[in-house]
């Protein structure tokens, strides 16, 4: 009897385990990605402005001064941060970028930065809301886990209520999935 209680527990947790989720992603297969190989991410044509410094070379980046945070040929000026449907997992590509603003806050402990969630126009104001926290908090803990202070990030959830495009279709939905890196004062 003992056997057949140990088997049926082991069963059911078999269940639970194939059932358990990695968080925070329900991928629609359907939902295209958009491409945003060239001068989409951090190590695009803006790189070469500065040294040739790439997303590969992020120690680069720290040594960029403040005045490369208005400069759009630094690589600094890509401060947007996409995301699928459904989903606060940061694309490969992306890591990159949030590495190389890692470095240059990491360097620069006076510049703080607003890290801004936002999502498309589906779903609940309130889920939207959480959604765009859940963005902006996985942006904000890869930014300290490379060794930015806690206290120069602040993070705010917009929901749907800023869209970067206006539009009902995947190509305004997919440029509103977004995080904004905002430096405050420049």
């Amino acid at each position: 009897m003992k056997l057949i209680k140990l088997l049926l527990v082991l069963a059911a947790l078999g269940v639970l385990a194939a059932c358990s989720s990695t968080g925070g992603n329900k991928e629609d297969a359907g939902v295209a990605i958009e491409d945003r190989g060239a001068g989409g991410g951090a190590g695009g044509a803006g790189g070469e402005a500065y040294g040739g410094a790439t997303t590969s070379g992020v120690t680069d980046y720290a040594n960029l001064t403040i005045e490369a945070l208005s400069d759009p040929a630094s690589p600094l000026s890509q401060r947007v941060i996409y995301f699928a449907y459904d989903s606060d997992e940061v694309s490969e590509q992306d890591r990159e970028l949030i590495a190389a603003h890692a470095a240059f806050l990491a360097s620069h402990p006076e510049v703080k930065v607003s890290v801004e969630g936002h999502t498309d126009e589906r779903g609940s104001r309130e889920y939207n809301i959480a959604l765009g926290e859940r963005r902006a908090q996985a942006v904000r803990r890869m930014l300290e886990f490379q060794g930015v202070a806690p206290q120069q990030i602040s993070t705010v959830s917009y929901g749907e209520e800023k869209p970067a495009v206006d539009g009902h279709d995947e190509s305004a939905w997919s440029m509103n999935r977004r995080v904004e890196l905002v430096y405050v004062g420049y």
